[in-house]
């Protein structure tokens, strides 16, 4: 939070995509290693029940709360001259280090589930970061059709530096599309080609 006055504003995208790599990967790596345990259910049933967990996960995270987010898109706010716009990286920090210990149980609840049924929870784990992805894109899309960047108050946000949709939000904050050192969706800004 910045002093005097001034407001400390965090991407929503940002916020929303920062959990989608780690919850992929940390999910991708118990799959594997989950497909070398033969489970109870046996290997095949395993992944296929994954697969079709993927598929649920990523939807349900894609979708949920996207009213709530439209609304609070809607009746954003200019951004004043005294806010602080948050670096990317500091707000993709912030989140991984504030979900740090529900990512290790997360992974580690995955790894255990192989031995039930092989791959399951990995692929589970995978589809909600797919699902936080395709939020992170569907927030992009509304930046660009709107030329506006959609920012949110860091102190409201939760504890763990997440929730960019929760009861604490009350508005959202609009800045151009070139402010801040992420694109639309929350990916990196992409460095302006040399001539």
């Amino acid at each position: 939070m910045a002093r005097g006055g001034q407001v400390g504003l965090a991407r929503v995208a940002v916020v929303v995509r920062a959990g989608a790599a780690p919850l992929w990967w940390l999910g991708v790596f118990a799959a594997g290693i989950g497909v070398l345990v033969p489970g109870i259910t046996g290997r095949r049933i395993g992944v296929l029940a994954g697969a079709a967990l993927f598929i649920v996960a990523a939807a349900v995270v894609a979708w949920v709360r996207r009213r709530r987010y439209t609304a609070l898109a809607g009746s954003a706010a200019r951004a004043g001259k005294h806010d602080v716009l948050q670096d990317r990286g500091v707000t993709v920090r912030n989140w991984r280090r504030g979900h740090r210990w529900w990512l290790l149980l997360a992974f580690l609840a995955a790894l255990g589930s192989a031995f039930a049924v092989p791959a399951a929870g990995g692929l589970l784990l995978a589809g909600c970061g797919a699902g936080l992805w395709l939020k992170s894109a569907w927030i992009g899309r509304r930046e660009q059709s709107g030329d506006a960047l959609l920012w949110v108050r860091v102190d409201w946000l939760a504890g763990n530096a997440g929730r960019p949709a929760g009861k604490a939000v009350k508005a959202y904050r609009s800045t151009g599309i070139a402010a801040g050192d992420a694109a639309p969706g929350g990916a990196r800004r992409k460095a302006p080609a040399t001539v």
